[in-house]
């Protein structure tokens, strides 16, 4: 298994696509605060418009995730994706509407394509040879560095040189963009691989329900950025740099991140899956409690490019333990309720930020974010050892029905499913 078994023309077209699609969730957080900070509201508002965007986020991608049919996907993701479209259009065209206005708004453009990323992910999987699973999601992954690399950069160079609204016309744009790409990608997936006939399968929520812990870890590893992301700004204005800093600062997380996605995909790991999320976590989170005491830009930049380095690991191997915790047909619902549990530790962090930053420093708002991360972290750690101890004292069969026990060579004996983050 190497990285040229998910080299294709459709990958590529996959890619292009994704890439559309997601631009503009990594910027909008971040676009936000901009759209907003010199306002009455200031960066107060700007974290609270980024809590009810990600809000958004959470209550689309399991409501609409649930709805996927994989007969009729293609539609549903592009009206999804152009509805969101329209509201981040909204947000760049009516910047001095009433933040209530803003909201709904910010909801708008973050409930409707919530269902994109589970959606294009299942289609991933199938694009690419069943030994090339691993690659493929750490290619994803790689991916969603560049879009993160890319967008902080963007958002603050357009909304310091340009105007703080161009940003959210942009991700308009690039979200009706991806919309049409859809057309080039297959009309049906996320079907292979379903039960037999004859084979009873529990309820798709009762089996969602199940994977719980993983959904928490998931959430424990973007909470951290939630928490570079919204409060960075006025972290460096605390520490007496510009706020125009923080999106090369970003930049060099994201860029950190696609570099441990690349390193992680190359070899198999030792020691359980459910261990390594935990080392790689709360390494993440000691990285953010560093850059958070930092004295200087520096030292903030090192701390948040090796936290990246760890966040990526840490959310490859939850998408790795979900892929082996659910069958076929609930994978591309499993994804979105993912993604919607990793919203909810970013919008948890940023509500949580934006209410600190109006009383604490942010450097202590950072703090308390990190002391969040942690708790979730055990909490979803210790939650997937209850759930392998019951597995192993009823029939022993904790693998995923339709796949086999591991997804690449075996680490130490064992299978090791979660190898391709």
């Amino acid at each position: 298994m190497t990285y040229r078994d998910v080299a294709s023309r459709p990958v590529l077209i996959w890619a292009g696509t994704a890439f559309a699609a997601r631009i503009p969730v990594a910027m909008a957080p971040l676009a936000l605060v901009f759209l907003v900070r010199d306002g009455p509201g200031g960066y107060s508002l700007g974290a609270a418009l980024a809590a009810v965007y990600v809000l958004g986020e959470i209550a689309g991608a399991p409501l609409l995730g649930l709805r996927l049919n994989p007969d009729r996907a293609r539609r549903h993701l592009a009206a999804g994706l152009l509805t969101g479209a329209a509201g981040f259009a909204a947000l760049g065209l009516l910047p001095g509407a009433p933040a209530g206005a803003l909201a709904a708004f910010a909801f708008l453009a973050g409930a409707a394509p919530a269902a994109a990323t589970g959606g294009l992910r299942t289609l991933l999987t199938e694009l690419v040879p069943e030994r090339a699973v691993t690659q493929a999601l750490s290619v994803e992954s790689m991916l969603g560095s560049v879009v993160w690399s890319v967008s902080p950069a963007a958002v603050t160079g357009l909304a310091l040189g340009v105007a703080p609204p161009v940003p959210l016309l942009l991700a308009a744009g690039s979200m009706a963009v991806s919309a049409a790409g859809l057309w080039a990608l297959p009309a049906r997936w996320g079907g292979a691989g379903t039960a037999a006939a004859g084979t009873a399968r529990p309820p798709v929520p009762r089996v969602l329900a199940a994977a719980w812990p993983v959904y928490v870890t998931g959430a424990a590893g973007l909470t951290l950025l939630g928490l570079a992301e919204i409060v960075l700004p006025a972290l460096l204005e605390q520490r007496g740099a510009g706020a125009g800093w923080s999106g090369p600062l970003l930049t060099g997380l994201a860029v950190g991140a696609g570099a441990g996605a690349f390193l992680y995909g190359l070899r198999s790991w030792p020691g359980l899956p459910r261990t390594r999320g935990l080392a790689l976590l709360c390494g993440m989170s000691a990285c953010v409690a560093g850059v958070a005491l930092a004295p200087g830009t520096p030292w903030i930049a090192a701390g948040l490019a090796l936290g990246g380095v760890l966040q990526s690991g840490a959310l490859l191997t939850r998408n790795l333990a979900l892929r082996e915790a659910l069958p076929p047909e609930a994978l591309a619902a499993g994804y979105s309720v993912m993604y919607a549990a990793a919203g909810a530790g970013y919008a948890v962090t940023g509500g949580l930020a934006g209410l600190l930053l109006g009383v604490a420093a942010p450097s202590t708002a950072i703090l308390a974010g990190v002391a969040l991360t942690l708790a979730l972290a055990v909490v979803g750690w210790w939650g997937e050892v209850r759930r392998a101890a019951r597995s192993a004292g009823g029939d022993g069969a904790a693998r995923r029905p339709g796949r086999p026990a591991a997804e690449g060579p075996p680490v130490r004996g064992g299978g090791d499913p979660e190898r391709r983050l």
